[in-house]
């Protein structure tokens, strides 16, 4: 069967879970987007930059399982790098596609524009490379055998991968399998299999107050449903890192909450810290996560199941995969349903607000404001520190870059999620900071009629910031734009309901509008610059003792 060789690339895209695939148009990736008009099964999104386009795809991937955008040579690429190594940091699938020149102007090594004009086709790759699993440029020859590597790879690893496509050779005729693209879980050795299962069959014998520890693989590597089983079997508690937020069932009585070393509430550190046996399900045990390195999970009381392999208290066992070594465990270990987790939860204690409108208010009015089934994205600083402390109704899903950190990431990745589940209502929380760096990218909402819900979390400038140093200092000062004017700016021809938010009558409003929306919503709530949830305080002092050392400097006063 023969095929052009970019519409190969398309049915391979979709045959994986694409539909939308983001990205800017530059003069060398034109005639792959040809191929991308009607009757494609894949639609084009157009975004305002390549990073934005790169955002859209992680959000994308983070609902519908994997991405992907398309960038123009040279110029798009290092645009959308950062995006790819946040998509990288946070296990994120993403196919970055790559508008190549003209194979034959490569093979010159002509002088082109968006070229370093020295002749080299090669470093962008080796940029690139640094961020992704996977990298290929696509010929004629290999152009079905790279395709297929890549792709898989990509879903294996859930890892952005990079394919430069040479404008000159998309429409050219190559001979193509009939077949559809093979995406199969590696099979564990089994005498490895069995000496683990009877190792931890063992260890689980003897542990006292054994306990889950789940971070965001537990998610991505789809085995979150066999923890949930493994929980209920053994009737024993879970709880997730901060990167883990939202994943599993916050409804559960097995639930215990987030843990974070000792910024964790009271009764979730010490069922983690009394345990002899925690079982961890592909932990990152980085600074965001144990309140900067304060966890105390000691090897000899850790089990590690990882992607691929498994450290019991510390010996490695590699060619042991999850999904097969939960799926074994369950039907070796014994059934404890009849005994039921003793869980207490304690509520964290919110300090009454100096003033009646406040951060702390309006969080508490925001975990009333929740559905089930929502899809709740957190920017990171203030935002991202409120909205993980609500608790999750059942079925809602939590979307947050906490490990890479980007500011601005989540207004594209907003895009790119509820292209993947329009029928969910998306809740979107952003500072003013981190949205002025990405802005643009709601005209494309707009534009797309996409109706999220927009909290933009007014206090001019960075808070996160200011409360690590810097309180009043000028740099962490950001202009203070008309903020409910600019969906009308973006997008003329559909009004977006805007609200100004600064008091309590205000946002009862605002929200009970909300609730009855046909459209976008857009509320901006305005607080004071120091005004933040507790939790992120206590973040910003110990981050500040961490990073600038005992003669650093410090606030003056504690904000």
């Amino acid at each position: 069967m023969q095929m052009q060789i970019g519409q190969f690339l398309i049915r391979r895209l979709h045959e994986i879970g694409i539909k939308h695939l983001f990205g800017v148009p530059g003069d060398f990736n034109l005639s792959f987007l040809e191929q991308l008009l009607s009757p494609s099964p894949i639609k084009f999104i157009n975004n305002c930059n390549e990073l934005n386009a790169a955002y859209a795809a992680d959000g994308y991937a983070r609902n519908n399982g994997i991405g992907a955008f398309l960038t123009t040579w040279g110029v798009g690429d290092l645009s959308a790098l950062n995006g790819l190594a946040g998509a990288y940091a946070e296990n994120i699938p993403v196919i970055h596609i790559s508008g190549l020149p003209p194979l034959h102007a490569v093979n010159q090594r002509a002088l082109l524009h968006h070229t370093l004009v020295d002749g080299d086709y090669d470093n962008i790759g080796r940029c690139v490379a640094e961020f992704t699993v996977g990298q290929t440029r696509i010929t004629p020859a290999n152009a079905v055998m790279e395709i297929d590597r890549l792709l898989q790879v990509c879903w294996l690893e859930r890892r952005p991968v990079h394919l430069q496509l040479p404008s000159d050779i998309t429409h050219l005729l190559i001979e193509v399998p009939v077949t559809p693209l093979i995406l199969s879980e590696p099979a564990s050795d089994p005498h490895q299999l069995a000496r683990v299962v009877g190792r931890l069959t063992e260890h689980y014998r003897h542990a006292e107050k054994p306990v889950l520890l789940l971070d965001s693989d537990a998610y991505r590597f789809g085995v979150i449903d066999l923890v949930h089983a493994l929980a209920e079997k053994l009737a024993i508690p879970y709880a997730v890192l901060p990167s883990a937020k939202g994943i599993a069932n916050e409804h559960s009585p097995n639930y215990l909450g987030v843990y974070a070393g000792d910024a964790s509430l009271p009764h979730v550190k010490a069922c983690l810290h009394q345990s002899t046996c925690i079982i961890g399900i592909g932990l990152r045990l980085t600074d965001c996560n144990t309140g900067l390195f304060s966890q105390q999970l000691p090897v000899e009381r850790l089990i590690e199941m990882r992607r691929f392999d498994v450290a019991i208290q510390g010996e490695e066992f590699p060619g042991v995969m999850l999904k097969q070594l939960l799926t074994a465990l369950l039907c070796a270990l014994p059934d404890n349903r009849a005994v039921a987790p003793l869980i207490s939860r304690e509520k964290s204690v919110t300090p009454a607000a100096d003033i009646a409108f406040s951060q702390a208010y309006f969080w508490e009015k925001i975990q009333d404001f929740l559905r089930p089934d929502d899809v709740i994205i957190g920017e990171a600083g203030t935002s991202h520190s409120g909205a993980s402390s609500l608790r999750l109704p059942t079925g809602a899903h939590y979307i947050s870059q906490i490990i890479w950190g980007s500011i601005g990431f989540t207004l594209p990745a907003l895009l790119g999620s509820q292209l993947a589940r329009p029928a969910q209502r998306h809740l979107l929380f952003i500072g003013d900071g981190s949205f002025q760096l990405t802005a643009q990218e709601l005209s494309t909402i707009l534009q797309q009629r996409l109706s999220p819900i927009i909290f933009l979390i007014n206090n001019r400038g960075y808070t996160i910031e200011r409360l690590i140093l810097g309180a009043r200092a000028p740099y962490n000062d950001v202009s203070d734009w008309h903020y409910t004017q600019l969906p009308a700016v973006f997008d003329k021809t559909q009004p977006t309901h805007c609200f100004i938010v600064d008091d309590e009558l205000s946002l009862e409003r605002a929200l009970a509008a909300a609730e009855h929306r046909t459209g976008a919503v857009f509320i901006e709530l305005r607080f004071e610059p120091l005004d933040a949830p507790p939790q992120l305080k206590l973040f910003a002092q110990r981050f500040a003792a961490f990073d600038y050392g005992q003669a650093g400097p410090r606030n003056l006063t504690t904000p």
